[in-house]
C-alpha cells in the first residue's frame, strides 16, 4: 500500500478534482485509484469538510447502479434491521461476533480496518 493519501477536493458543481494528478476524476477513476491501494481523502472545497466517506458510499452506490448482477435484497434488509441502520454499523456488529461465528465471505471486503473514515456530506444533491 502507499503511504501519502491523495487529497481530492470536490466542488460545488460535484466535480472531483485530483489535487495529486492535477485533473478532475470520476467516481471510477477514484474507484481505481483505491483498489491500487492509494489512499485517499475527499475534501469539500467550500466547507474543507472531510467528506471521504460518504464519497465512498456513493462510490459503491454507483458501482451498484451499473452491476449486471442482481443485488442481495436480504443483505439490505437486515442491514436496515440492525440496531445502527447502516453498512457500517451492521458490519461492526459482526466483527464483535467473529471470535464465535465465521464472517460470511460476503462481508469479508468491508472487515479490513482503516478502510473508511467517518464523515458528513449532504447526500440528496449528490445520489439524484
Amino acid at each position: 500500500m502507499n503511504g501519502d493519501v491523495r487529497i481530492i477536493k470536490r466542488y460545488q458543481n460535484r466535480k472531483l478534482y485530483d489535487t495529486h494528478q492535477s485533473c478532475y476524476v470520476t467516481l471510477e477513476e477514484i474507484a481505481q485509484i483505491i483498489r491500487e491501494g492509494h489512499e485517499i481523502q475527499v475534501i469539500d472545497n467550500k466547507t474543507k469538510n472531510d467528506i471521504t466517506y460518504m464519497t465512498q458510499i456513493q462510490l459503491l452506490f454507483d458501482q451498484e447502479r451499473k452491476s449486471d448482477k442482481s443485488g442481495d435484497v436480504g443483505l439490505l434488509k437486515r442491514v436496515i434491521r440492525g440496531n445502527a441502520g447502516t453498512f457500517t454499523g451492521y458490519i461492526r456488529s459482526l466483527e464483535g461476533v467473529e471470535e464465535e461465528a465465521p464472517v460470511k465471505e460476503e462481508f469479508k471486503p468491508f472487515m479490513s480496518n482503516n478502510e473508511m473514515t467517518t464523515s458528513t456530506m449532504d447526500t440528496t444533491s449528490t445520489l439524484n
